[in-house]
């Protein structure tokens, strides 16, 4: 690290912000109180409800270390974030790894940021200290290959028809038929549709519609990489096989929700109880009447209710596990699974199955194809590599 950016001073290190009493600055309008209040919270929906969530963790830990440690968090400077960030850097796990990501410690800089500009101070983080500093991190912890990171492991088509295979094998009585229809619903869905959990579990009824040609319409009302809501579609195909056909498994488990939502556990069971042997494809059929605003993923109960209130995201991981547990995944790939898994498998696919990166953003709404190019170096690194070409 630069010694000449640690022997500065700390007025050096910032350039100071006009404060009321800059003859420069403007002055404070006088606003009504409601006014300012609907300012307040406009601005502070301007991120993600994670992110706020996440913001006021990291710095709640930044001030309890400050306060540990006798230094000033606000303003806080670049020396003290540092300083910090080294401290974290050289926590380890019990089993001897190290405890925070790069990425986490980037996360925290940001955070720390975001405090001190909503209370008119400069980010310490963008101090050049505070730069080499992460930057002096990442190259320790690549040096010694500590780069703590657990990407999901990708599920592959064969693995999502085996899991949803088996699941309905083994259905014995309709409140597991609930269970299935939903998580089939999750895997089919989640993995054509190349969905982050979190676009999986915030879709309402209204968002889903059945399109004669192209199969599902799937309306994404905003994304990570969407926070302001621009919205996107995204079109789910029908499939030669029922088994793994997106369409179906989406009206079985609308099935439910309509019949749940109408008349209750009654409906369900009458629904299920009369229903045709899931043998051919019913996407083709009545399409049921939902409530348009009702959460599409829910939670289902011990007694075969829905709760109406949206799946979480934790939800879905665990019933990915669960599923891949059930039809004989190995515990420590298993382990690997999660949320993510399901659009990392779509993304590896496609690019198994010979699909260009401009194909693949398509559906997965990358704005760039450098993210692309991690999957496939992970997951599929033989795909367009010249050492297939050597004649060996």
């Amino acid at each position: 690290m630069p010694d000449d950016l640690i022997s500065r001073r700390p007025e050096d290190v910032s350039a100071p912000v006009p404060t009321s009493s800059d003859p420069t600055a403007p002055s404070v309008p006088a606003l009504p109180a409601e006014t300012l209040a609907q300012v307040a919270g406009t601005a502070g929906r301007s991120r993600s409800e994670s992110t706020r969530r996440n913001y006021a963790a990291d710095w709640a830990r930044f001030t309890a270390w400050c306060q540990r440690e006798g230094h000033a968090e606000l303003p806080a400077h670049p020396l003290t974030v540092a300083a910090y960030l080294l401290d974290a850097a050289s926590t380890v796990t019990e089993a001897g790894e190290r405890a925070y990501s790069p990425a986490t410690l980037a996360r925290w800089v940001a955070g720390i940021g975001f405090h001190h500009r909503r209370a008119g101070r400069p980010a310490p983080g963008s101090d050049e200290l505070v730069a080499a500093t992460l930057s002096g991190i990442r190259r320790d912890y690549a040096t010694v290959g500590e780069r703590p990171r657990s990407p999901r492991a990708p599920l592959l088509t064969a693995d999502i028809v085996t899991i949803v295979e088996k699941m309905r094998a083994d259905c014995g009585g309709w409140a597991a038929e609930v269970l299935e229809r939903r998580d089939s619903a999750i895997l089919l869905l989640g993995f054509s549709g190349a969905f982050r959990r979190s676009e999986l579990v915030a879709l309402t009824c209204n968002d889903v519609s059945l399109h004669r040609l192209d199969g599902l319409h799937i309306r994404l009302r905003k994304s990570k990489t969407d926070q302001e809501g621009r919205g996107s579609v995204r079109a789910l195909p029908f499939t030669h096989s029922h088994t793994s056909c997106p369409p179906c498994a989406w009206l079985r488990w609308a099935q439910v929700v309509a019949a749940f939502d109408s008349g209750g556990r009654p409906a369900v069971i009458r629904l299920l109880r009369t229903a045709e042997p899931f043998e051919a494809h019913v996407c083709r059929g009545v399409r049921p009447r939902m409530v348009p605003a009702s959460p599409w993923l829910r939670s289902i109960r011990k007694n075969g209710n829905l709760s109406d209130t949206p799946l979480s995201g934790a939800a879905v991981h665990k019933a990915i596990r669960r599923r891949a547990a059930q039809a004989g995944y190995d515990p420590d790939i298993v382990k690997q699974l999660g949320g993510h898994s399901l659009r990392a498998g779509f993304v590896t696919q496609a690019f198994r199955n010979g699909a260009s990166a401009h194909a693949i953003m398509r559906q997965t709404g990358h704005t760039t194809p450098a993210m692309l190019e991690t999957y496939a170096r992970e997951h599929a690194p033989l795909i367009g590599n010249a050492v297939t070409n050597l004649g060996l």
